[in-house]
């Protein structure tokens, strides 16, 4: 099969006649020119002419140049030819492979015994090859009558078939192409099909794109279309010019623009792409920076976009005149609305007479007196700024008017697009219902209430329309429902827990009540769990949030030996809690709660117990020479019984992802209504949000707990708050730390000892440890008191890195873990008894053996393996800061949620592990 042009050349007939129309058209105008010899010219008004008629001029001489004094005879007129009428005898159509002779015949006006001209059959040609039916035409025996039209018909598609096409998938160019299978091939549906999949590409800045399509012919006239596509580079923009800016140099403009220059490190923007709409936008954006800074009168003559030779680039270049600059005349306020005092209103102006004049400050004043007027209820209120310009001294007066008009009241609310979620979900968020006087600052609230149920889409608007009366106002909402399930299936790596395993479901919006339901299973090498959880936050359609969690935790706690971790105490916990949310105003709410948990905690008998086996006399205790005394304190089984409060504080915009707002939370839990643990933990953490530098959005956060005992410790060298309450701090709050990095914790470091097992001193007669942290055991063992501060900054990015979901940021971090009660550490110096073999006899008798004998004597058995000479040191109880700086990104990828941070830490205590890169995929559940 080979492949054709889709454009063959055109038809032999066709040629013909046009080359005989333009030949026909060329003589015309000669024969209309001249008249015969001897007749009458006839004036404009049809009557003979009176003028007499030149003689004919005479040939010129021999001697006589052709044209110089004399005119050639002009030539005789041509005869015009008379139109043949002629009868048609029969009509027969050849080459018709799908239609009948009939159907072919049915579209022209030629019937068997009626008379025909050339203008008739002209015109069937031209109706047979409108229907785009036939790829060629002609008709034979005009002379004789015996009419034969011979036609080739347009071939079937077989199939659509694009090569060359990697930047645009076939999912998204198929829709777009209008020709499809089964259907008739014409050249002009593939010449619209070139150009729909070329704007395509326009659309994504690639304006060197070009498609070229071709046939593959088949048998039984059917073809194969083909379009070849060649994409190109994007075309980006090379160069912008600006003209005639005097007082701002280019790159100062440019940065108020939304197209940059193509640089090579704009790999996650597309701003350096060429777009039409966007040039428009920057000629706004430019006029609007002007504006701000006097120039009232500036202008943008004219903004030209040339594409290069290559097709590759733009050179784009604008053409200004910047006018005169202004400062602000008299600036001043009144009003026709009695609740609003025109002086008290003009003090609080942002602009005074003098400043340079600032458009952007006007239109803010404007809305900032409309939104003072919705405070009153006014939703309709009417402020015009009056200016007064002076061009001889180049002022600009301001004069704010508000005009009166009537209070305005809710007449109804109106809700569209939810599909799923029900009206009462979205109307019990608005602060407004219909009959309540207008207010904008409960319209915002609603809105960010509606918003932050993370049910619809971004951005989202109150509609502000006149009702039936001028004093009545309707609000509407028109929402855009996102996915509110997530099922997530995923495996990883964490920098924390290993190899992870987590699969989870939650509907946020169950049955469109907007309840929520959740079930999860983890699994990593260190920590198994299975949890559930229901919330449904209108308990009987009232503003009352009830809701209960149940869980089993099967968790492995670890320490260090230098890069190794290896698990100390486990603890499984199996409980649930119950929870109940009362809203006391707008922003503030109490929280409820009681929950009641199992603990069992243990330890590995084969490595932290004394004689695992069961060969000696005593049975297998907890050793505190193996594990050390703190954590042979904490094994066994307890229950927990607590109840809880919570009072929170919030003004954020968005609870999902707040770029604005404040939040404040007061926590307390007691333990101790039953069960075997007494203790009070209070926790308290607050917010700030701050949109700044063009939704840059900076962040501060600061947070703090203690827990106070409120029982006995068991022995006066153990903390009354047992291990598993107290506070742990490190990566993932304090980044630049490894988890439980930070805080009071026991190392144990081991003697050096030589060839006879004795210490090895120093010069000054101190013993000398084995350096390297692979040689030091590290145990975190957490503090009573804790504070954490976090300031950071979320840096934007183009639109394709926001539809990869990343968020870079850049941070500090700040924070302590202290306050716990100096354990008893222990000191097995070498040569002490502990590190020999004791062997004991069956009267009783005890005797040691040096490590090197290997066993015991005969008659005595191994009751204890010799000890490793060791000296735990205590380090970390010091509430002096940590601080540590560094960048993160978050990544909303594929396989559940990634965030990966490189921090350094700047002050660290000593005993503290601090780590530079952290990450942690797939568990921000």
């Amino acid at each position: 099969m080979n492949a054709h042009k889709v454009f063959p050349a055109a038809r032999r007939f066709s040629a013909a006649l046009l080359v005989g129309t333009i030949l026909g058209g060329m003589i015309a105008p000669a024969a209309v020119a001249q008249t015969a010899p001897g007749d009458a010219a006839q004036s404009p008004a049809g009557q003979e002419s009176t003028a007499p008629t030149p003689p004919p001029s005479q040939p010129a001489g021999p001697g006589q140049p052709r044209g110089a004094g004399a005119e050639l005879p002009p030539p005789p007129a041509a005869p015009a030819a008379p139109s043949v009428t002629r009868q048609i005898h029969s009509l027969t159509v050849t080459g018709s492979q799908r239609l009948e002779q009939e159907t072919v015949l049915s579209y022209t006006s030629l019937r068997v015994g009626e008379n025909y001209d050339d203008e008739k059959l002209d015109q069937a040609l031209h109706d047979l090859l409108s229907t785009e039916l036939f790829a060629d035409v002609t008709i034979a025996g005009v002379e004789t009558g015996d009419i034969v039209i011979r036609v080739r018909e347009n071939p079937v598609i077989n199939r659509i078939v694009l090569e060359g096409n990697h930047r645009i998938k076939d999912d998204k160019i198929t829709p777009e192409i209008r020709l499809a299978p089964r259907q008739i091939f014409t050249r002009s549906r593939a010449r619209a099909d070139v150009a729909r999949i070329i704007e395509l590409y326009r659309r994504q800045g690639r304006y060197a794109a070009s498609v070229d399509p071709q046939i593959v012919q088949l048998d039984q006239n059917r073809v194969d279309v083909v379009f070849v596509i060649n994409e190109g580079p994007r075309s980006r923009v090379r160069t912008i010019n600006i003209i005639g800016n005097e007082h701002f140099g280019d790159g100062r403009l440019i940065r108020e623009m939304a197209t940059r220059e193509h640089r090579w490190w704009n790999i996650f923007s597309s701003a350096d792409t060429y777009d039409p709409d966007r040039l428009a936008f920057d000629q706004q954006k430019l006029r609007q920076f002007y504006l701000t800074q006097g120039y009232a009168d500036f202008r943008v003559q004219s903004a030209v976009a040339e594409l290069t030779p290559d097709r590759r680039d733009f050179i784009i270049t604008y053409v200004i005149d910047e006018g005169q600059r202004y400062r602000f005349g008299p600036v001043t306020v009144d009003s026709d609305i009695r609740d609003l005092d025109a002086a008290s209103m003009q003090r609080r102006l942002p602009m005074h007479e003098g400043d340079w004049y600032n458009a952007k400050q006007v239109e803010d004043t404007v809305d900032s007196l409309n939104q003072l007027s919705g405070l009153f209820g006014y939703a309709f209120s009417d402020v015009r700024p009056q200016f007064h310009r002076d061009a001889e001294h180049r002022t600009m007066g301001v004069n704010f008017h508000v005009a009166e008009t009537p209070r305005v009241y809710v007449e109804r609310v109106d809700i569209s697009g939810n599909t799923t979620t029900r009206d009462k979900v979205i109307r019990r968020e608005f602060r407004l219902a219909e009959g309540d006087p207008f207010s904008s600052v409960q319209v915002r609230r609603s809105r960010d209430r509606i918003q932050s149920l993370g049910f619809f889409q971004d951005n989202l608007e109150i509609r502000q329309e006149q009702g039936t009366t001028p004093d009545r106002i309707v609000l509407g909402v028109d929402v855009q429902e996102r996915a509110t399930g997530q099922l997530q299936l995923s495996a990883g790596y964490s920098s924390l827990e290993r190899f992870l395993i987590n699969a989870a479901i939650t509907q946020r919006n169950f049955m469109g009540r907007g309840q929520e339901v959740r079930a999860q299973v983890n699994w990593s090498s260190y920590s198994k769990s299975v949890e559930f959880g229901f919330t449904e936050p209108y308990l009987f359609d009232r503003n009352l949030a009830l809701g209960f969690d149940l869980f089993r935790r099967d968790l492995n706690a670890f320490n260090f030996i230098g890069n190794s971790r290896q698990t100390t105490y486990g603890q499984i916990s199996t409980g649930g809690q119950v929870r109940l949310g009362v809203p006391l105003t707008e922003t503030i709410n109490l929280a409820l709660r009681y929950g009641l948990t199992y603990d069992q905690i243990t330890l590995n008998q084969n490595v932290y117990f004394s004689d695992p086996d069961g060969t000696g006399p005593l049975p297998p205790v907890c050793d505190p020479l193996l594990a050390g005394r703190y954590l042979c304190d904490v094994i066994g089984n307890r229950v927990t019984s607590s109840v809880g409060y919570s009072l929170l504080y919030s003004t954020l915009n968005n609870y999902i992802h707040p770029t604005r707002g404040a939040r404040l939370l007061f926590s307390q839990d007691f333990a101790g209504v039953g069960g075997d643990t007494r203790y009070l933990r209070t926790v308290v953490r607050g917010a700030k949000y701050w949109n700044v530098f063009n939704n840059f959005i900076f962040s501060i956060s600061l947070e703090g707990g203690y827990i106070r005992a409120l029982q006995k410790a068991d022995s006066p060298d153990d903390d009354p708050v047992r291990l598993t309450d107290r506070f742990f701090l490190g990566s993932p709050q304090i980044r630049g730390f490894d988890i439980r990095g930070v805080g009071p914790r026991i190392q144990r470091r081991q003697y050096q000892v030589d060839a006879d097992g004795n210490a090895v001193l120093d010069s000054n007669g101190n013993p000398l440890f084995v350096t390297g942290n692979n040689n030091i055991l590290d145990d975190a063992i957490g503090g009573r008191a804790y504070y954490l501060g976090r300031a950071e900054l979320e840096i934007p990015l183009g639109a394709g890195a926001r539809d990869l979901g990343l968020r870079p940021s850049i941070f500090a971090d700040i924070g302590a873990v202290f306050g716990v009660r100096r354990p008893a550490l222990q000191d097995v110096a070498p040569g002490s008894p502990l590190t020999q073999i004791e062997c004991t006899a069956a009267d009783g008798t005890v005797q040691l053996v040096p490590p090197s004998a290997g066993s015991c004597p005969t008659n005595f058995t191994l009751t204890r393996n010799p000890v490793t000479p060791f000296r735990e040191v205590f380090l970390g109880d010091t509430p002096r800061p940590r601080i540590s700086v560094g960048f993160g990104v978050n990544w909303n990828s594929p396989f559940g949620p990634f965030r990966i941070d490189i921090a350094r830490a700047l002050v660290s205590a000593p005993g503290d592990d601090t780590k530079l890169i952290t990450f942690n995929v797939g568990t921000a559940f």
